[in-house]
């Protein structure tokens, strides 16, 4: 059986739904594991662009069957209009299931996040998306006043929703709730909400768990989508300006349920330069010109809020430690045609932390921030890539650089991108581990 991850290396927005839209002809499931609809997956076909947050990106191919596992907080709202959404263009969904122990984005949670937001740390927001990701996970460990899938099947369900939203109530009457948001969560709302939920998701709603070891046990070939990027795990990343789940590789067996046994490549998405949403450290920021050229050349703006990214040089200290983290075999490089047009491109290889030059990745915010970057520069190579199809079509320059990534993350490049469209996705000679056919 062949268990292949695609996870993003960096703060998210790597691009990774383009490469599992590709992928998924090649396996029989794709597989989203953690996080909510504060996830944005870009996919293009053709004239065709579908913008996902909670859905796999292999959701346009019928014949792979796409799952959410127990990992993923639902919104069940957005879930049944992004459903609606698809099936207006001719994508039925009737190839998804959804996890009965994945948990359930209610009301209330984005009343909290609202109120959560409001208060920033040290002046600097933790950039929540006000989608009641954190309040649901946060729930979610606090059992109380959680809400799963499989609850909207229960014969309890009302009792069970009306007995926690009379609860919240009264918690976001103190936290300073608005009366229009106190209305939206009273108890008789919910309840007649959550029944209009139960009769468009129960067909969907399925043991996953049960699903997925017997699919690996019948030797089906799966592909694990993450969500965000290593840099925003709960965990592991720039804590505490990190989203609600483990988004790197660590995270992939929990959140799925399925073993390491049964995964045995790692692709590990990330940007030719860097960028980041919302706030915390960001050593190799650019704030100027190049910064904005970058920003604008890349159409860098959030695929679910819009915000603008913040942009700026390859943090190779950062990638290298994400990769070894998610156990990456190989690296997919994207956004190659943005840098085309710079006269001269840097790469951080090292940090400067209270006067010492340091190669790890800092685990305290406030060292991060501290951090200067050793860079390498690197001329560009000024001419577009964006018609390159095959490795010999690069310039030697872009070649150059795309070799010293290798040399300093450790890991070999499988493949380069060069836009969105599928067949601007060149397989290099290392992409053999990734047992691929050519991409059309």
């Amino acid at each position: 059986m062949s268990g292949t991850c695609v996870i993003g290396l960096q703060w998210g927005d790597e691009a990774k739904g383009k490469l599992v839209d590709l992928l998924a002809p090649q396996f029989d499931l794709v597989i989203r594991y953690q996080g909510g609809a504060n996830a944005g997956h870009t996919v293009v076909s053709g004239d065709e662009t579908y913008k996902l947050h909670h859905i796999p990106s292999g959701i346009l191919h019928s014949a792979t069957q796409n799952v959410i596992t127990p990992g993923v907080v639902i919104n069940p709202e957005t879930m049944i209009g992004e459903i609606d959404g698809l099936i207006q263009r001719g994508i039925t969904c009737e190839n998804l299931r959804i996890s009965e122990r994945a948990h359930l984005v209610m009301p209330w949670h984005i009343a909290e996040d609202r109120q959560i937001n409001a208060t920033q740390l040290r002046g600097e927001s933790i950039g929540t998306t006000n989608r009641g990701i954190g309040p649901c996970y946060r729930d979610k460990v606090g059992r109380t006043h959680a809400i799963r899938m499989t609850d909207l099947v229960q014969p309890q369900r009302d009792e069970r929703i009306r007995t926690v939203a009379e609860q919240k109530v009264e918690l976001l009457k103190n936290l300073g709730a608005s009366e229009d948001e106190l209305r939206s969560i009273a108890p008789d709302v919910v309840v007649e909400t959550a029944t209009r939920w139960a009769e468009r998701l129960s067909p969907m709603i399925a043991d996953t768990t049960e699903f997925l070891l017997s699919a690996a046990e019948s030797d089906k070939k799966m592909l694990f989508e993450g969500a965000q990027g290593a840099l925003l795990d709960i965990d592991h990343g720039t804590y505490p300006f990190v989203t609600s789940s483990n988004s790197s590789g660590v995270g992939v067996c929990a959140g799925a349920g399925v073993p390491p046994r049964w995964i045995n490549t790692v692709l590990g998405v990330c940007k030719a330069y860097s960028t980041r949403v919302g706030g915390g450290p960001f050593v190799t920021e650019l704030d100027d010109e190049i910064g904005n050229r970058i920003r604008t050349l890349g159409n860098e703006f959030g695929t679910t809020t819009g915000r603008p990214r913040r942009c700026g040089w390859f943090d190779a200290v950062a990638v290298r430690y994400t990769a070894r983290l998610s156990g990456v075999t190989r690296l997919a490089l994207m956004m190659m045609d943005v840098l085309a047009h710079l006269d001269e491109l840097k790469i951080c290889v090292a940090y400067e932390l209270d006067g010492q030059r340091v190669t790890h990745f800092p685990s305290h915010a406030d060292q991060l921030r501290r951090c200067k970057p050793i860079y390498e520069t690197i001329p560009g190579w000024k001419q577009p890539v964006d018609d390159a199809r095959h490795v010999s079509d690069f310039p030697e320059g872009a070649m150059a650089y795309v070799r010293r990534i290798e040399e300093l993350v450790g890991v070999p490049v499988g493949i380069l991108s060069v836009g969105p469209d599928r067949v601007q996705t060149i397989l290099t000679e290392q992409a053999d581990e990734l047992h691929l056919q050519p991409i059309a």
